[in-house]
């Protein structure tokens, strides 16, 4: 007896459709199998993680806080992968935009508006630089794949370690806040330098409308304009992209400085709109939940919104269970891995048939 897997020779569109749905349903029985390993209810879990955030004002706020960066992130990470390329340093360079960013507000604070250049001009400056830095440090490894040909998912995960480190050293040195009692935070920002509030209750701020237009925007470039093409066609067939005078070298650049510069966005529109100031740890992990959050909304801008959405509520719904269930926090993790295992093997099996084969091989 031996497995045997070949392409299948026409695909199901409606189960490609369908496939990031079974593949969540899988996922959330395993996470149930789970849950019952730990001595708790399934079904008491999946209300808590699934069903009551949904019923909630505040929850649904804090899914769409929490869902902004990572669709940010995402649709930055889908212009890598639909070229064929693997930026999984998002999370360093959504850490280096968060601190570059933050640099600026520091550098102002205390600026008031009677000042000689007025205040207004803080919070573009500030979001400019987060873009610009997390463009620079993705263009790290980007670089360094089309001069030296190294590989990129490495350099790329290992500058991740690195932004981590240069955050942790800043606030617990130059930037500390003399008068923060020894904590390794900075000071609070300036009114000028946080995102503006869309709701008086809540902390839904205006980098859920980035989120949104990003997606937008993304969207009309990979399916409307010749750079879109251009993507898909080298990702799909590099040696025809070659033929058709496109230049995998300067695509490399180019993608590696979108989806860089879509990271920092995120990460100074977090620190700005739900910190408020700079500490050892901006993200819960963000970068990396991102990468998920492209796979399952299918590298579409659109869908992308939507599998962000979803992932956001596991995190609203985590923290949820955490409390009223005592369930422990890697339990969010744990799903979001099962999630992605789950999401590649749907992907695999629409367009790879497994087969049994019994006998000799022919």
């Amino acid at each position: 007896m031996r497995l045997e897997i070949s392409e299948r020779q026409t695909q199901s569109s409606l189960l490609d459709l369908l496939a990031p749905v079974l593949a969540v349903g899988l996922a959330m029985i395993l996470g149930g199998l789970m849950v019952l390993a730990l001595g708790k209810s399934p079904l008491q879990a999946l209300m808590v993680y699934f069903i009551e955030p949904l019923s909630d004002p505040w929850a649904l706020q804090e899914m769409a806080v929490k869902a902004s960066p990572l669709v940010m992130i995402a649709i930055g990470l889908a212009f890598c992968y639909r070229a064929n390329l693997w930026n999984i340093g998002a999370e360093g360079q959504f850490i280096m935009g968060g601190a570059m960013g933050g640099w600026i507000a520091l550098l102002t604070h205390g600026m008031g508006a009677d000042s000689p250049w007025g205040t207004a001009w803080i919070l573009p400056a500030m979001l400019a630089m987060g873009a610009l830095a997390g463009a620079l440090y993705a263009l790290i490894p980007a670089l360094l794949c089309v001069a030296l040909g190294v590989s990129e998912i490495l350099t790329s995960l290992m500058l991740v370690y690195i932004a981590q480190l240069f955050l942790d050293y800043l606030v617990r040195g130059p930037w500390r806040d003399p008068k923060g009692f020894n904590f390794p935070v900075t000071v609070n920002f300036d009114p000028a330098a946080t995102l503006p509030l869309l709701m008086q209750t809540g902390r839904l701020h205006l980098g859920v409308v980035f989120a949104l237009v990003a997606a937008l925007i993304a969207a009309l470039i990979l399916n409307r304009s010749l750079f879109g093409f251009e993507v898909r066609l080298v990702g799909i067939a590099p040696r025809a992209a070659r033929f058709a005078g496109f230049r995998e070298d300067r695509l490399t650049l180019i993608v590696f400085a979108i989806s860089g510069a879509l990271a920092g966005l995120a990460g100074i529109s977090e620190v700005a709109g739900q910190i408020g100031q700079l500490q050892p740890v901006i993200s819960p992990g963000y970068g990396f939940t991102a990468i998920i959050v492209a796979f399952l909304g299918r590298l579409s801008p659109f869908g992308i919104v939507l599998a962000g959405l979803m992932m956001a509520l596991t995190y609203v719904g985590g923290e949820a269970a955490q409390v009223s269930m005592k369930l422990p926090s890697f339990l969010v993790s744990a799903f979001q891995g099962l999630v992605l295992m789950c999401v590649l093997a749907a992907d695999r099996l629409v367009r790879w048939r497994v087969q049994i084969q019994w006998g000799p091989r022919a």
